[in-house]
């Protein structure tokens, strides 16, 4: 099994035949997703050919999903007309969107994110890599070479993290990897990921990965301790960060002692988290519980 992305899933990709959504698509095609076509109101009834493949553009994401039974959108539109398409995606009753987009101002995130979720949508995203099930389906710029299946469930907020702890776990495998994103507003959580792998039998073990500021991680070591059964371990990026700089990520804003490295590592690890202070000595903790099993 895996987590909100399955080898039955359909694919359409909003923004497929702008040159990012063209590129992402063709890998996405190449790793085993089932993409249906593509959404550009200007090219409406058009044929594109990818990879062997001859995807149809559709004027809106509603017609996509009447001719072909989408259930899980990519958008890769610019920033300026990212909520626009999540809310026609929305719209449509599209269960699952998946934003890629970076740079999506927070007001907009903050408006589409409330949106969906009053409409019963899943949002992954803004500013992420998308989300794999390994052997069954790609949404996102994941690179599906790095790992094959394993009983493994990874969320992180780091795209480049994603990669890295996949690679690092690469003789395992992973159920799904959740790159959540890491804006200060998000659609899926930490939270919603961990829940959800609990409910995964074919997901034994965690890795979370998380980064400096706010209180992502903080939340999600309350919820571990009360509802998640399965081994976690974690890594929290920014444990060298010089104190009182902005970093990055827009979501990376420390105040005082909270938001920091050390403040995060030391709430989950009272809650029976292990924490690595690299990626690598992550990897190490998980390989331990793992054979420990």
């Amino acid at each position: 099994m895996a987590i909100f992305l399955t080898e039955n899933s359909k694919v359409v990709v909003q923004g497929m035949t702008g040159s990012e959504g063209m590129k992402h698509t063709t890998r996405m095609l190449a790793s085993g997703t089932t993409i249906v076509g593509g959404v550009n109101p200007r090219k409406a009834g058009e044929t594109v050919s990818i990879e062997g493949h001859d995807l149809p553009v559709f004027g809106s994401v509603a017609d996509s999903i009447a001719q072909t039974g989408a259930d899980v959108s990519v958008v890769f539109v610019p920033p300026a007309f990212t909520k626009a398409a999540v809310v026609e995606a929305v719209d449509a009753g599209m269960p699952l969107v998946v934003v890629i987009t970076e740079g999506v101002p927070v007001h907009d995130t903050a408006e589409f994110r409330a949106y969906a979720a009053a409409k019963g949508t899943r949002i992954i995203g803004p500013n992420c890599p998308g989300l794999i099930s390994p052997g069954q389906s790609n949404a996102g710029i994941i690179p599906a070479t790095i790992a094959g299946s394993g009983p493994v469930g990874l969320v992180s907020k780091s795209g480049t993290l994603t990669y890295q702890m996949m690679y690092e776990l690469s003789e395992y495998g992973f159920s799904s990897a959740v790159g959540i994103g890491g804006d200060p507003i998000i659609g899926t959580t930490h939270i919603d990921c961990l829940e959800a792998f609990e409910n995964d039998p074919d997901t034994v073990a965690i890795v979370m990965i998380g980064e400096i500021g706010g209180d992502a991680e903080e939340r999600a070591a309350a919820y571990i301790k009360d509802h998640v059964t399965k081994p976690v371990v974690g890594y929290v990026a920014g444990f060298t960060a010089p104190e009182g700089k902005t970093m990055g990520h827009a979501g990376a804003i420390v105040s005082g002692s909270s938001g920091t490295a050390q403040a995060k590592k030391e709430a989950l690890e009272a809650v029976g988290v292990k924490v690595g202070k690299t990626p690598s000595e992550t990897a190490q903790l998980m390989r331990d519980v793992l054979a420990s099993m």
